[in-house]
């Protein structure tokens, strides 16, 4: 049922016309309906299948005078000529970040069908630890939390395991309304991991330039970035270190961490080298929420069997990570990246210029950089789910619209509200078996296409 008109829908029409793209543009449409989707969804899966060679990608990279081990994924036609080139001359390429607490394999469909439907180069890349290496299938043994109080390590260093004596086992409770009580591994000042935790946010940015540098080279392709979720504030931080990174492609991502610390009304507030560990509390934090969109509160009177799916859902996910770092990025927490940058800067003996630089350097990770000789942020696609618990209409009208407009030079923005669909958009539902993610697919594609991203 459509929307009535409010004062938020007008903010966003005003946003759209001070951002209108220049006649003969594709023009992004304001909404979509849930039957637009579906028939959208219904054309893109009918489409014919490209034939793709698909690879994964191990990698070293060095970085604070540490080694990480990376991993990720590489997906293209088999037939290269099927890499279409866009409307700036250069071929196409998508770099995709994955969600919180998962890793690259989490995306694999989502980049099987911008490859197998549209023929783009799609490189997927897990956040430095997040993958499993001891094994070939990378799915984690055990859980998140073990019965004997030992928890899970990141794989930072294959070579270099994190042992139990490593860490401190704290429980914070600071924020419990949003995540109940959070289980972290605490790390001991002077252990690698300690060390891992402080250095961990460069070591994001540098695999993932590694990766674009090497697959996706500047000169031959123009890459459209998409982060979803947690991913969403490091593929921002990336489009400013990225020379080809031209666009932003957006669902469900979170926007730079300082916009996304206002739109849910948190801030990081914790120990940079806090780990923490993704117990059964994070799907409840989703499942609840989408039960009330559902039902209302007479989700509450089978609370019961709701707490079961909870943790159902939870037991098929232990395969993954289930843990996360990015929090001071992510949340804005600007203390807990100085007081990583400051750790970090011990570690590596740095003199006081290199050390207040790297905490500039470090500070810079939530938000846009400014200033002369700086590259702008790119133009953004937004999408939201009808059913997102945070990336709602209400917020990003108010809140990430205004201050994305506040920057300078403000980048181009739409924000297209689809009428269906979840946080995790490509959740099947009746007449969408891939959830939102064909119908997403195909206006990415058209925006590319029509020039959305030219400036």
């Amino acid at each position: 049922m459509p929307r009535p008109m409010t004062l938020t829908t007008l903010l966003v029409s005003f946003f759209v016309l001070i951002l209108q793209p220049l006649e003969g543009q594709w023009t992004p449409p304001s909404r979509l309906s849930r039957q637009e989707i579906v028939q959208d969804s219904q054309k893109v899966l009918a489409m014919p299948d490209i034939p793709l060679k698909a690879r994964e990608d191990i990698f070293r990279i060095r970085a604070l005078e540490m080694d990480w081990d990376i991993g990720g994924m590489v997906y293209e036609p088999e037939d290269a000529s099927k890499i279409p080139v866009g409307p700036d001359g250069r071929k196409i390429g998508v770099f995709v970040l994955h969600g919180g607490g998962g890793d690259h394999r989490s995306k694999d469909k989502l980049a099987r069908l911008l490859s197998g439907k549209f023929g783009f180069k799609v490189t997927t890349m897990s956040y430095p630890g997040y993958l499993y290496l001891l094994n070939a299938s990378h799915d984690w043994p055990g859980e998140p939390v073990n019965p004997d109080g030992t928890l899970r390590m990141p794989i930072w260093n294959k070579d270099q395991p994190i042992t139990h004596d490593q860490y401190e086992v704290v429980e914070d409770q600071s924020m419990m309304d949003r995540y109940g009580t959070v289980i972290m591994a605490c790390a001991k000042k002077g252990t690698d991991f300690y060390h891992r935790m402080a250095g961990y946010p460069v070591a994001f940015e540098e695999a993932a330039k590694d990766m674009m540098r090497r697959h996706l080279p500047e000169g031959e392709y123009s890459i459209y970035i998409h982060g979803h979720s947690t991913g969403g504030p490091f593929s921002f931080m990336l489009t400013q270190r990225v020379p080809n990174v031209v666009g932003v492609l957006g669902m469900e991502n979170s926007p730079f961490g300082y916009i996304y610390s206002q739109l849910i009304g948190y801030s990081w507030n914790l120990p940079f080298n806090c780990l923490v560990e993704f117990t059964w509390r994070l799907s409840a934090m989703y499942a609840g929420y989408e039960a009330l969109q559902n039902e209302g509160g007479s989700a509450l009177m089978h609370l019961p069997r709701l707490m079961e799916q909870v943790l159902e859902n939870y037991e098929t996910t232990t395969a993954r990570a289930r843990f996360k770092a990015e929090y001071p990025v992510h949340l804005n927490g600007s203390e807990s990246l100085i007081a990583a940058a400051r750790a970090t800067a011990e570690h590596l003996s740095l003199n006081e210029k290199e050390t207040e630089d790297l905490v500039h350097r470090y500070r810079s990770y939530p938000r846009e950089l400014s200033g002369k000789g700086v590259k702008p942020v790119p133009p953004i696609l937004f999408s939201i789910a009808e059913k997102s618990k945070d990336h709602t209409f209400e917020g990003y009208t108010k809140i990430v619209l205004p201050m994305f407009a506040a920057m300078d030079p403000a980048p181009k923005v739409h924000l297209v509200p689809f009428e269906a669909g979840v946080h995790s958009y490509s959740r099947a539902e009746p007449d969408l078996p891939m959830g939102l993610a064909p119908a997403m697919v195909k206006m990415w594609h058209d925006a590319i296409m029509g020039g959305y991203f030219e400036e």
